[in-house]
């Protein structure tokens, strides 16, 4: 972009520290008219901190903000949104026991005669929002709470979009669509530029970000490494600038024999509470040691209520048995689940894993304090000592393992609740969406984890919604569609053509009984 018009957006020398402890360095970034300019960098670079001053959420910092060259400096979110700054968080900020067009129309609710709320106008901007800007069809009456967390990402979405603002800011905001809903969400950005919106878009998926950007800026440790034109800056060299250093973004998982089943489900059902439609049917599939076993499906599959199930989240099944090294589960539970050495990772660290006023050291022990106890009492001493090694063979960055969880970055946390459910020692380790929102050294990290792990003997079913992720790291494949268990495929038939295929409920390319 030689001939690039003066910028929309400047921030110039910003710097922000916590503590005493500086996040940004005189950063520099500028945005201009109807373009889309991805922010990247690896987990703790500095772009949620950059986002929230542009967002003003952060408003104690130095360096200076200009809006088409006039200087501002917003007084919090609502001012920033007035000047026409609208940001989506990489976590929601949804009320769930609202309703899609509550949550859609929060804080510009239309009002009718003596000033009462107009339900009937909200429900038709709601609808229109959904429809006209991403073509989706959904009760806007329904509570957000019940939504699947990739709906309530397009519900957040939609929020933004109806505000109609001329700067916007997507934080990772196809981490849990999609193939999908990410292209429909593509499709909005391009139209979105094309009507001379800018925007910023931060992603550690780069595909996206080659497909998206004009140009990209990279921010590392806080500093500013540099920007291009996204044409120019080949991927090998983006990602150097991002780690410092030359990466593989794929860890190969080693080739294993398995060895004895550590867990078998057998004709597994799971329904619905409220709408009593089955969200699992007939699920049959085992664990062995030593191997990896990908769960594969669209958005809806139920892939998550699945795990969710086998380890307890939802109560007894309505049908189907849980075995255990052999032993029947009678009434799965998560500590019952736990007890005999299975644990869990959910797809949302933010509501459903960790807990954000404590401090990194008391999540990551969470699942075992009692193994942190003397007489009955937390020992700090104890606590610190079972969890430093393990958090250190995470590689987790936070200036002090005191700090507030919420305080780190994605990648970190997720390395936290990791750590977590290893220091439980299970032999099966049943992973949603692990490397979620994480950067490519932070997924490096989790791959090389996982080979130790399975290396090691323990059994692992990995849910991940980027398939070539799953192809690299399963041994093999389970196809879920509708609830149902469509194919099982080997590794060598695992490719993203039968993958999707099955996914579609196009074929059934089962070539063996699941877990046989």
């Amino acid at each position: 972009m030689s001939d690039t018009p003066a910028p929309r957006l400047a921030m110039r020398g910003i710097h922000k520290a916590f503590s005493g402890v500086e996040v940004l360095r005189n950063v520099d970034f500028e945005l201009a008219p109807g373009e889309v300019h991805a922010l990247v960098g690896e987990n703790g670079a500095g772009k949620s901190t950059l986002i929230k001053i542009l967002g003003g959420v952060h408003t104690d910092y130095s360096g200076r903000i200009l809006l088409d060259g006039r200087p501002v400096r917003f007084s919090g979110p609502r001012d920033a949104e007035t000047h026409g700054v609208a940001v989506i968080h990489q976590e929601l900020s949804l009320a769930g026991d609202m309703s899609v067009a509550e949550n859609i129309l929060l804080g510009r609710e239309p009002r009718g005669v003596l000033g009462l709320l107009d339900r009937r106008a909200m429900r038709r901007s709601a609808e229109q929002v959904l429809q006209d800007r991403l073509g989706l069809e959904l009760d806007v009456d329904r509570r957000v709470a019940d939504l699947p967390i990739s709906m309530q990402q397009m519900v957040e979405i939609a929020k933004t979009l109806g505000r109609e603002a001329s700067i916007l800011v997507m934080d990772e905001p196809t981490s849990a669509l999609s193939e999908a809903d990410a292209e429909r969400l593509f499709a909005v950005i391009r139209q979105l530029r094309d009507d001379g919106v800018s925007i910023i878009y931060i992603s550690h998926r780069m595909e996206e970000i080659y497909k998206l950007a004009d140009r990209i800026t990279v921010l590392r440790d806080g500093e500013l490494v540099g920007m291009s034109a996204a044409a120019d800056l080949p991927l090998d060299e983006l990602i150097k600038w991002m780690v410092g250093r030359s990466i593989d973004e794929f860890v190969a998982h080693g080739t294993h024999t398995p060895g004895e089943e550590l867990m078998r489900v057998e004709d597994l059902w799971l329904r619905e509470p409220r709408s009593q439609r089955w969200l699992v049917s007939a699920a049959s599939f085992n664990v062995r040691a030593g191997e990896i076993v990908g769960l594969a499906g669209l958005m809806g599959s139920g892939n998550s209520e699945l795990l969710g199930a086998v380890y307890g989240r939802f109560g007894t099944p309505q049908r189907g048995r849980v075995f255990i090294h052999g032993t029947s589960l009678a009434k799965p539970t998560p500590r019952v689940s736990l007890d005999h050495g299975v644990a869990l990772l959910t797809n949302d660290r933010k509501s459903s894993g960790l807990v954000l006023p404590m401090s990194a050291l008391h999540n990551a022990s969470l699942a075992t304090l009692a193994r942190a106890t003397r007489a009955g009492v937390l020992s700090g001493t104890l606590e610190r000592r079972r969890s430093q090694p393990l958090i250190d063979r995470m590689n987790v960055r936070a200036p002090s393992l005191e700090a507030d969880v919420a305080t780190l970055s994605g990648g970190n946390q997720q390395k936290i609740l990791l750590a977590r459910w290893l220091m439980a020692e299970p032999r099966v380790l049943l992973l949603d969406e692990p490397t979620r929102g994480i950067d490519v050294a932070a997924k490096a990290d989790v791959y090389r984890l996982l080979e130790e792990l399975t290396s090691a003997g323990l059994g692992i079913v990995l849910i991940t919604s980027e398939l070539p992720e799953l192809l690299n790291l399963a041994d093999r494949i389970i196809v879920m569609h509708r609830g149902r268990m469509q194919a099982e495929l080997s590794r060598t038939e695992a490719t993203q053509e039968n993958v999707m295929r099955a996914a579609l409920g196009t074929a059934d390319l089962r070539a063996a009984p699941v877990g046989g």
